[in-house]
């Protein structure tokens, strides 16, 4: 069985937006609501500058904080490690989104419902890859199997010595290029 995961490469991100673009069409969000965030990071002093863009979505969690919460069970870890929100059985309260350490989760408004993320799960069921991806015009997204040490995305892991964005908070299956 996968174990999915991503790694961005931020040299490489030009904060193009095409991500975040394609993931809205992809979840037919309204272009208010989003499930990737930028953030820009300048350091450096004149005329050595260096602004370093930031694409923040769902890490997917291991032991992800916001299951633990979710007094319905309405969140949930699939068996490839991908977190999921069954909307169905999601009532709103919010918990998940106080859980959520990167601020990853966002309320629809028109139907009450706490969604993220999906790693296009319906796209990689099918053998194809999160629309996120895809889309890249910098090929700073790579998504695949973190448990298969042949895939291109745990090599790229290695040899770029990708860490997750805040190794602190626990084991996320996002890793980042920095």
């Amino acid at each position: 069985m996968a174990r999915y995961g991503m790694m961005i490469d931020t040299r490489k991100c030009v904060g193009c937006y095409a991500c975040r673009v394609s993931c809205q069409m992809q979840n037919e969000l309204p272009v208010e609501e989003s499930f990737i965030k930028f953030y820009e990071k300048e350091t450096g002093i004149f005329p050595n500058v260096k602004n370093e863009i930031i694409p923040v979505q769902c890490q997917h969690c291991e032991d992800a904080p916001c299951v633990s919460v979710c007094p319905t069970k309405a969140t949930y870890t699939t068996a490839e490690g991908i977190v999921l929100v069954d909307s169905e059985k999601c009532i709103g309260c919010k918990y998940c989104m106080v859980a959520c350490d990167y601020g990853a989760r966002t309320q629809n408004h028109e139907t009450g419902v706490v969604e993220k993320c999906r790693f296009c799960s319906e796209l990689v069921a099918e053998g194809k890859q999160p629309a996120c991806v895809t889309t890249c015009i910098s090929n700073a997204r790579i998504f695949g199997d973190l448990d298969d040490a042949n895939s291109e995305v745990s090599r790229a892991i290695v040899r770029l010595n990708a860490q997750p964005l805040r190794p602190d908070l626990g084991k996320a299956k996002i890793y980042y290029v920095r």
